[in-house]
């Protein structure tokens, strides 16, 4: 199974395009083949790529079950203790709203975002089958965020920690005290879900090239010759 994240970059040229879709085929062709651009289209002067962010979606998947699923083990992080999914849940709903995520954050990077202080609009907890996807939304994540509060709540659904140690380890502002509970998990559970963008910045410019999104080969009509 190939997993797909999603990414968005801007660049300005110093002419205009008539099409886009030459463009969209030459980058593709001077890319490695496990990265591929899916969709090329102009944006005002305003759009930036980082800056015009309105939220971030991130989906860390557990498989939750005695047995690893092969064709699932680069992607989805693989836990052999029972966890208890409606306590996760309970603990998730600490995270929501505005708070100051030091403690979750890893230290090697903080000189990065100087700023602490992020908005979670959600975060859930859902099961399919034997896989747990674990689902949060928010303005922005400090480095190593996502996979430290995920490394709490399965603690939290190991039932080796009850919900409301989120926010103790939360107010305490200090990474050292979620080390005492936990370490993080491993990045290959993790996907950049999707990213929403203010929707004024996204507007077309007039008279700009239709937007790309790949085009078909196409093969000419050839007369053949009669015998």
């Amino acid at each position: 199974m190939q997993e797909s994240m999603p990414g968005v970059a801007h660049f300005t040229t110093p002419f205009n395009y008539d099409c886009l879709a030459a463009v969209h085929k030459a980058l593709n062709g001077l890319l490695p083949p496990d990265i591929r651009i899916r969709e090329m289209r102009s944006v005002p002067p305003e759009f930036h790529a980082r800056f015009s962010v309105t939220s971030k979606i991130y989906n860390y998947r557990i498989y939750n079950d005695t047995i690893m699923d092969p064709f699932l083990r680069l992607h989805v992080y693989h836990s052999t203790y029972k966890l208890n999914p409606a306590a996760m849940r309970d603990a998730a709903k600490h995270f929501v709203g505005k708070h100051d995520f030091s403690a979750f954050a890893n230290t090697s990077r903080n000189d990065r975002i100087p700023n602490p202080v992020k908005n979670i609009f959600r975060f859930d907890v859902i099961e399919t089958g034997p896989v747990l996807h674990l689902e949060v939304e928010g303005t922005g994540f400090l480095y190593r965020q996502v996979r430290n509060m995920v490394a709490l709540l399965l603690q939290v659904g190991r039932e080796a920690v009850p919900p409301d140690i989120v926010s103790k380890i939360l107010a305490s502002r200090d990474r050292k005290e979620l080390a005492k509970f936990t370490l993080a998990v491993p990045p290959h559970g993790l996907c950049l879900h999707a990213v929403n963008y203010n929707e004024d910045h996204l507007q077309l410019p007039t008279g700009c090239p239709a937007t790309s999104r790949g085009r078909h080969h196409t093969i000419s009509k050839c007369k053949l010759p009669y015998y």
